[in-house]
């Protein structure tokens, strides 16, 4: 099971989790959970006017072993607006743009998605599962 929860934060609210939202999917191959604009495709969706967010950002797709992986999906700008970094512990690491990494089994983290113009992010928190 991985389970996500997301709270948009723009300067003023940082620390609120006020709005929060919630998902989470079996461990099953195969299983996807996206986070982006476009509510017709994403389980957790950010506001419309917040364009430093693809329709579709970031998609966790589990695979055949049952862990799951975080792609940073690439939009239809050759430069994103934003950054991605995933946050597990004391160890941050950027995600590249189109790059793919490996979620920990049986742990939690953080995906912070930073706007690149303004004091703006969303937070992504994950438990995996083992």
């Amino acid at each position: 099971m991985l389970e996500l929860t997301m709270a948009t934060v723009s300067g003023a609210e940082e620390g609120a989790t006020a709005g929060m939202l919630m998902a989470d999917a079996p461990s099953e191959p195969g299983a996807v959970l996206r986070v982006g604009r476009d509510t017709s495709v994403c389980r957790l969706a950010t506001p419309d006017d917040w364009l430093f967010i693809s329709r579709v950002h970031l998609e966790f797709l589990c695979g055949p072993e049952g862990i799951w992986q975080l792609t940073w999906l690439r939009g239809s700008q050759a430069d994103p607006s934003s950054e991605v970094r995933l946050i597990v512990g004391e160890y941050a690491q950027p995600l590249a743009y189109g790059g793919t990494v490996a979620l920990p089994r049986g742990g939690s983290g953080e995906i912070v998605v930073q706007d690149r113009t303004a004091p703006r992010s969303v937070n992504v928190g994950f438990y995996h599962e083992y």
